[in-house]
C-alpha cells in the first residue's frame, strides 16, 4: 500500500476542516438503513483472544489452529514488522485505528460443514438472508465458501470440479493438507513487510480461501467465497490464495459485509493471485461494509506470459477504505483489466485505485474506474502505472470518471505514471463533474420526476460496472446504490 505513491509526490490531500470532520466523535455513527446486511446475531463463540496485539495473542491463534512451526515463524516475523511500522502519512487519517480496541480472533460456535443444514440456526439464517445458499442451489456456482467472523463455517465444491483436479477449500485446511503448495506461494506476492496492515494481516490471519486450478482446466461456473463479520470491536483477516496453472481459467467471486456498530471494526485481508502462462483469472468483488469499518485490504496478482487478470470491483460502505488492487505483468504479452466503482457518502473517506507494473514486453493494461460522492463524502482515485525498461511495446489506458451529487462532497484523481521505457503507448483520461442540469431538464420534460431523473443518471453512470458483475452481485450493487440515493436526491 505505501509504495503506491511517495509522500514527496503528493503528500496529504486533506484540508484542516476535513481532518476535523474525520476526527470528530466516532461513537455516534450515522448510517443508512442497509436492511438484511445490518441484522446482527448474538455473538456466540468457542474461543476469542483478548483485545490488542502481542506475541502471546499471536501464539494463541497459531496454537488454536495447530499450525506447523513454519507458519508460526511467519506470524512472529510479521508481528515484529507491524510493531516497527507506522501509519502512512498520506491519504485518510488512520489515527483512530487502535489495535487495543480490537479482538483479532473470534472462533464462532460452529464446525465447518459441507451442508447448510448442519450450521447453527442463527448463522444459517444470516447466510440465507444474504442469498448465498440460494445462489448455490440454482447451480450458478461451482463451489461456495462462507466465513463467519474468524473461521470458515461452510465449504463445498462440485464433484465435476473435484474430478478435474480443482482444489477449493478454506485456507487452514490448505495449510494442513497442501503445505508444499502453500509454502511455495504464501507471502510471495504480498511480502509480510509490504505495509503496516499487510504485516498485521500476516501476524493474525484467519480463514480465507485456497484455490488451485490444474493446467488446462476451465472453471466456467464461478467459485464464490463470502465473508461475514458479525462481532463488534473485531477484526477480520482472511487470506485468499489462488493459483492458476498454464492455460486454465477461473472466475472467483468475493462478497463481504458486516452489520453496523458504534465501535471500531477492522478488515485487513490479503489476496494473492498467481496466473501462469496462458491462464486467465476473473476476480469479482462487492465490498459492502458498514460505516464503523476501516477497510485496509491488500490485493495483488502476478501474471505470466500471455496470461490475463480481470478485476471487477465495487466498494461500498466502510468509514475509511484504502484498497489498490495491483497487477504485476511479469510475462510477455500479459494483460490486466480493472473495472471498478466507489460510492462515498456522509463521513466516508474511500481512497481506492489501481496499481500496474509492466515488467515484460508487449504487456497491456486497461483501467476503467468510476466514483460517486455525496453528502460530504470523499472519493479518491489513486493509481500507479509503472513501465520497466524491458517492457517495450507495452500499452496502458486509464479512464477515471467521478460524479459529485452536491457541492460539499469531494473527489480527487491522483495518478502516478512512471515510464522507464520510451517504446510505450499510454493514455490517461480523468473527468470530474456534477450531474448535467440539461440532462435532468430533458428527462423531466418526458414526465420523470426530478429525484427519479437524478437517480436514473446515477444508475446509468454505474451501469458499465454492473454489467461486468455476476447477476446476483449486479442486483446487490444496484440495491446499494438505491439505498445510498434515498434521502439525498430531490
Amino acid at each position: 500500500m505505501a509504495e503506491i505513491i511517495r509522500k514527496k509526490q503528493v503528500g496529504t490531500i486533506r484540508t484542516k476542516a476535513e481532518t476535523e470532520v474525520l476526527e470528530r466523535e466516532k461513537s455516534e455513527i450515522e448510517e443508512i438503513d442497509r436492511g438484511v446486511y445490518d441484522i446482527k446475531d448474538e455473538v456466540r463463540y468457542r474461543m476469542k483472544t483478548a483485545s490488542g496485539l502481542n506475541e502471546e495473542i499471536v501464539r494463541e491463534i497459531s496454537a488454536a489452529k495447530d499450525e506447523p512451526e513454519w507458519m508460526l515463524k511467519i506470524r512472529l516475523a510479521a508481528l515484529k514488522e507491524f510493531q516497527a511500522s507506522q501509519n502512512p502519512d498520506w491519504g485518510p487519517d488512520l489515527s483512530n485505528v487502535d489495535l487495543d480496541q480490537i479482538t483479532t480472533y473470534i472462533s464462532p460456535d460452529a464446525d465447518m460443514t459441507a451442508s447448510w443444514d448442519d450450521l447453527p440456526e442463527d448463522i444459517k439464517d444470516t447466510f440465507d438472508r444474504l442469498g448465498i445458499p440460494e445462489a448455490e442451489a440454482k447451480e450458478n456456482l461451482s463451489g461456495v465458501g462462507a466465513q463467519y467472523d474468524s473461521e470458515v463455517v461452510y465449504h463445498n465444491l462440485t464433484k465435476m470440479m473435484e474430478d478435474q483436479g480443482v482444489i477449493y477449500t478454506d485456507f487452514e485446511t490448505a495449510v494442513r493438507e497442501y503445505p508444499e503448495i502453500v509454502q511455495k506461494y504464501f507471502g510471495k506476492c504480498i511480502p509480510i513487510n509490504d505495509h503496516r496492515y499487510a504485516s498485521l494481516h500476516y501476524a493474525v490471519w484467519s480463514g480465507g480461501s485456497f484455490v488451485y486450478v490444474p493446467k488446462g482446466v476451465q472453471v466456467d461456473i464461478p467459485l464464490q467465497s463470502y465473508f461475514r463479520l458479525n462481532a463488534p470491536g473485531a477484526g477480520q483477516f482472511e487470506h485468499t490464495l489462488i493459483i492458476l496453472e498454464e492455460d486454465s481459467y477461473c472466475h472467483f467471486i468475493e462478497g463481504c459485509s458486516a452489520p453496523k456498530y458504534n465501535v471500531l471494526n477492522i478488515h485487513a485481508g490479503a489476496v494473492e493471485l498467481f496466473v501462469a502462462d496462458g491462464a486467465r483469472l476473473r476476480y469479482s468483488t462487492i465490498e459492502n461494509w458498514s460505516r464503523n469499518m476501516y477497510n485496509l485490504n491488500t490485493k495483488r496478482s502476478i501474471v505470466g506470459k500471455n496470461g490475463a487478470i480481470e478485476w471487477v470491483s465495487g466498494s461500498f460502505g466502510s468509514r475509511v477504505s484504502m484498497l489498490y488492487p495491483m497487477s504485476i505483468l511479469k510475462g510477455e504479452g500479459a494483460s490486466s483489466e480493472f473495472t471498478g466503482i466507489t460510492f462515498a457518502g456522509k463521513d466516508q473517506f474511500l481512497d481506492t485505485g489501481v496499481k500496474v507494473i509492466h515488467a515484460a514486453p508487449h504487456t497491456s493494461s486497461n483501467i476503467n474506474s468510476k466514483s460517486i460522492s455525496k453528502a460530504g463524502g470523499t472519493a479518491v482515485y489513486r493509481s500507479l502505472i509503472k513501465v520497466l525498461p524491458e517492457a517495450h511495446g507495452s500499452k496502458s489506458t486509464a479512464i477515471c470518471e467521478s460524479l459529485m451529487l452536491d457541492d460539499h462532497s469531494r473527489s480527487d484523481t491522483l495518478p502516478v505514471v512512471d515510464l522507464q521505457c520510451a517504446d510505450v503507448d499510454l493514455g490517461h483520461e480523468a473527468k470530474i463533474g456534477r450531474i448535467d442540469d440539461e440532462v435532468i431538464f430533458y428527462l423531466m420534460s418526458r414526465g420523470i420526476s426530478e429525484p427519479d431523473a437524478r437517480a436514473m443518471v446515477v444508475r446509468g453512470f454505474a451501469e458499465p460496472i454492473a454489467k461486468e458483475l455476476p447477476l446476483e452481485y449486479a442486483v446487490e450493487m444496484n440495491a446499494l446504490i438505491n439505498l445510498e440515493l434515498e434521502g439525498t436526491i430531490g
